[in-house]
């Protein structure tokens, strides 16, 4: 008997191991804990999104489940096809007992821009959350000490020349981000491991200018689309008031410890990046397929 229980232990392929853990006791009581009589179907998109990601396959299981709990809790679905949330794998820097270091793929939860938007409307305290592209001409003053935009401006051509992002809660408070369009472009370019080496700054600049690429996605198929989506994140996530989820999970705390796990050398695919920073390209390439496979979205 003991060594079938050998062989099969042996034998086990790394999906069924994770079934196998997320359906135990312990675990399907923390998720049914989270999203009650939705815990049997979220468990069965993590078994799914597992199952079709070779880079999760070579996490250890319970770094998985831990993470996919982090989505539970504030009830964010983590299906790539949506958007609102996703399980993305870093290679980190890991000191071993011998004291030398190996990259071990590590699971993190990143929440999507759809993610931090559910999360900000499930408040019921905004009046306002909106983004777009600024023309030239529209932008008549911008107050870099407080974030103030002023947009008393007449448009005068379809020139894109920057980006914004405003939030305005009930009880009155109300911020802004706004991004130049060469500070976009120099911020796609310094973080999106998905642009050609050959792109520069300047190229960036005059994809803006243009119709999106059919056939491309992310900054060169859609800059302005990836700039807008941008701007709310990092404006939600700065000074976003949340869902009340976030009492026992801040928001900040996530973004604190992928900050963390950046200055620990956090790689993808051999690659330093800052995790926070990396998280735009990363979700944003899911959430355009989307698009594509959605017209109209």
């Amino acid at each position: 008997m003991a060594k079938e229980t050998q062989t099969q232990a042996v034998t086990e392929r790394p999906v069924d191991k994770l079934t196998r853990m997320l359906n135990s006791e312990s675990v399907m009581t923390q998720f049914q804990n989270a999203l009650k009589d939705n815990a049997r179907q979220f468990v069965a998109s993590v078994i799914d999104l597992y199952s079709n990601d070779a880079a999760l396959q070579k996490c250890d299981p319970k770094a998985i489940v831990t993470e996919c709990l982090k989505a539970a809790v504030l009830n964010l679905p983590i299906s790539k096809a949506l958007g609102f949330a996703y399980i993305v794998v870093y290679n980190t820097n890991v000191k071993m007992p011998d004291g030398t270091w190996q990259k071990v793929p590590t699971p993190t939860f990143i929440p999507g821009y759809k993610g931090y938007i559910q999360l900000a409307q499930r408040t019921g305290q905004y009046k306002i959350i909106n983004a777009d592209v600024v023309y030239e001409g529209e932008l008549s003053a911008y107050d870099k000490l407080t974030g103030e935009i002023t947009f008393n401006g007449t448009r005068e051509s379809d020139k894109v020349v920057g980006y914004f992002a405003y939030i305005e809660l009930l009880n009155g408070y109300r911020k802004m981000l706004y991004m130049s369009l060469e500070d976009m472009a120099k911020y796609a370019k310094r973080y999106s491991k998905g642009l050609s080496q050959k792109t520069s700054v300047a190229d960036l600049e005059k994809i803006a200018q243009s119709e999106p690429t059919q056939g491309k996605v992310g900054w060169e198929g859609n800059f302005n689309d990836m700039a807008i989506k941008t701007v709310i994140r990092r404006l939600l996530s700065k000074y976003g008031y949340l869902s009340i989820e976030m009492m026992s999970n801040p928001m900040r705390d996530i973004d604190e410890q992928a900050h963390q796990e950046g200055e620990r050398n956090a790689t993808i695919e051999g690659t330093a990046v800052e995790t926070i920073d990396l998280q735009e390209e990363m979700v944003a390439q899911a959430e355009e397929k989307v698009i594509d496979e959605q017209p109209g979205y």
